[in-house]
């Protein structure tokens, strides 16, 4: 992670807000993490209490405050907005995935309800903060957009979904001088993944398919996020930026 945050310039979000949702684990966290190195003052929003206590006391959190949101809960939401008097980046990181039962519709309306209505709740509530700040949204995505496989349907549909979320809001906002990505991470080594990397024979098919020869790592996705999110990026809107290593572009024949 030093590494990558060295690469920008340490006050780079200095005096800027910015809100993670999906905040308290895995990617999400890595971002707010990530933010914070370079200054931001960033809050992570999740909804296990044990896991927002276990980061509050975590000393690699400093510059980051947790607090409970869930992103189904539309009152929920604007009152946690309220508490803001500026908003520089929305990250919409907040997903879950069900392989159990991928065809029941309640486990689908849920996966939808949390991984795509969640990121437009958000973005919707937090536009006039937005504007104000002519800020930006950055939504994580998924590889999953560009692939198919029956025992994640809910979870491909809703991240292509929200890809497609991520175009119309560039030019629904666009005018207001808000640029809207996502970052599209590939086999990245979280919770949500262990038992695919877990797995030793599953585990190097995908390193075999990967031009890197590596699984991704959580903050292999923080420099892809920090660019997009700066002004560096001031001209890139309703863009997906793929941060796989290479795997979307290997055969798998090797």
């Amino acid at each position: 992670m030093q590494l990558i945050v060295d690469s920008f310039r340490s006050d780079l979000f200095a005096g800027k807000t910015i809100l993670v949702s999906g905040g308290s684990s895995g990617v999400g966290l890595a971002l707010a993490r990530g933010f914070a190195a370079l200054g931001g003052r960033v809050m992570a929003t999740g909804t296990s209490e044990d896991k927002l206590a276990a980061n509050r006391a975590d000393p690699a959190n400093t510059g980051v405050m947790f607090t409970r949101l869930d992103v189904r809960d539309r009152a929920a939401i604007v009152s946690t907005l309220s508490q803001f008097e500026r908003l520089d980046v929305l990250v919409n990181a907040a997903g879950i995935l069900s392989v159990d039962a991928p065809f029941d519709e309640a486990v689908y309306r849920d996966v939808m309800d949390v991984n795509l209505n969640g990121a437009l709740r958000l973005a919707l509530a937090g536009e006039p903060l937005l504007r104000h700040s002519r800020g930006s949204i950055l939504n994580i995505v998924s590889m999953a957009c560009f692939t198919g496989g029956p025992a994640m349907l809910a979870y491909t549909a809703s991240k292509s979904a929200l890809k497609g979320l991520t175009h119309t809001l560039a030019h629904r906002l666009g005018r207001d001088g808000i640029r809207v990505n996502a970052v599209a991470p590939g086999f990245h080594k979280t919770e949500m993944s262990a038992p695919v990397w877990s797995d030793p024979t599953m585990s190097e098919r995908v390193v075999r398919r990967t031009a890197l020869g590596r699984w991704g790592e959580v903050e292999d996705l923080v420099g892809p996020a920090l660019f997009l999110s700066s002004p560096a990026a001031a001209y890139v809107t309703g863009e997906t930026m793929i941060a796989d290593g290479g795997w979307l572009t290997g055969s798998g024949l090797d």
